[in-house]
């Protein structure tokens, strides 16, 4: 079962609607099952896009038949093996797909992130309103020749938003100054990791 119809953002933002448990009279295998269902649709049987960049995904090594990434879209924790679900997290999917491909259109904020782990990943931010109270992000990974949808996560703590602002504000004042555009951030972090891997070569 999907729910159709429209969340206003404001800002012209509009939203599907989110996908709750008790839509399935508390029937947790059901719930999940349609959760996957619309992250099939999404981003498995056609591809989202993130400006020009259509996005591939982790699929192995599967989770109860499931893809890896939806994995890590609906589940928490940080021993990877023991992941648990995360209701806000599996309510917010339906949002993932249009925050991705109107980023721009939309006025999201959007930024290269850097963490131990990789230096090329892209946070995008769907920030809360006056109508709905979520914070919702959605993360990419960029490799050399295509991206990768990552993860997505809701803000748990009013301090997760300030460091977001701050970590945003930071990178535009600094790398981003001049990117303005979805195209625009993902062909300056692929051209770093080029210049990374050029400085890795052998000489001659």
């Amino acid at each position: 079962m999907f729910l159709y119809g429209r969340l206003d953002m404001g800002n012209n933002i509009k939203l599907p609607l989110k996908i709750y448990l008790q839509d399935y009279a508390g029937d947790y295998g059901k719930y999940i099952d349609a959760v996957y269902a619309i992250f099939e649709r999404d981003f498995i049987k056609s591809k989202a896009k993130f400006g020009s960049h259509s996005l591939g995904m982790k699929i192995n090594p599967l989770f109860q038949e499931r893809a890896y990434t939806f994995y890590h879209m609906t589940h928490e924790g940080e021993d990877e093996g023991n992941r648990i679900p995360d209701l806000r997290r599996c309510e917010c999917l339906p949002w993932a797909r249009p925050a991705v491909e109107n980023a721009q259109k939309w006025g999201l904020k959007f930024w290269r992130q850097s963490r131990s782990r990789s230096k090329n990943r892209v946070c995008i931010w769907l920030e809360s309103s006056k109508y709905v109270k979520d914070d919702y992000f959605i993360i990419l990974e960029v490799r050399e020749t295509y991206v990768l949808l990552w993860t997505a996560f809701m803000a748990k703590y009013s301090n997760t938003t300030r460091k977001k602002q701050e970590e945003y504000e930071k990178w535009k004042n600094s790398e981003g100054k001049n990117i303005n555009t979805p195209d625009e951030l993902i062909e300056l972090i692929q051209s770093d990791i080029k210049k990374q891997g050029a400085d890795k070569s052998p000489l001659p």
